[in-house]
């Protein structure tokens, strides 16, 4: 069994692709042609396609529930921010450090966010997660 206390931290990374970007369009239902069309991407204020934030967002979820806490972890809730673009082609790293529990009489309030591999945040917010050892 893994032990928890304040500051304890955990993260995944993933290169975001074309196809990750048309599988969650056809998941989600997300079309927009930011996502979807580079001739219409490229007219806007990024120059070129993007990806959706809530995929980028979506890591965080695989931090908590594979690694920090992990499996039997329940998603209770998250805020969320969205910093900056992601592209196609960027790594996004999704980490999670742990601010409050108490050892499991209620939910663990975690610091979570998104960094691309040039360092620039992406995504920060707070999740609220139920685990019990």
């Amino acid at each position: 069994m893994a032990e928890f206390a304040e500051g304890s931290n955990a993260s995944f990374s993933k290169t975001i692709t074309d196809a990750d970007v048309v599988l969650f369009a056809g998941v989600s239902g997300d079309t927009n042609p930011l996502h979807l069309d580079a001739e219409y991407a490229a007219k806007s204020r990024f120059k070129q396609r993007i990806a959706h934030g809530m995929l980028s967002a979506s890591l965080i979820s695989t931090v908590l529930g594979t690694k920090l806490p992990g499996p039997g972890a329940i998603y209770m809730g998250q805020t969320l921010e969205f910093k900056g673009p992601v592209f196609l082609g960027d790594t996004v790293t999704a980490s999670a450090t742990i601010t409050s529990w108490d050892g499991g009489k209620g939910p663990m309030t975690i610091a979570t966010s998104c960094h691309n591999q040039r360092g620039e945040v992406v995504v920060t917010g707070e999740a609220r997660v139920l685990y019990r050892p």
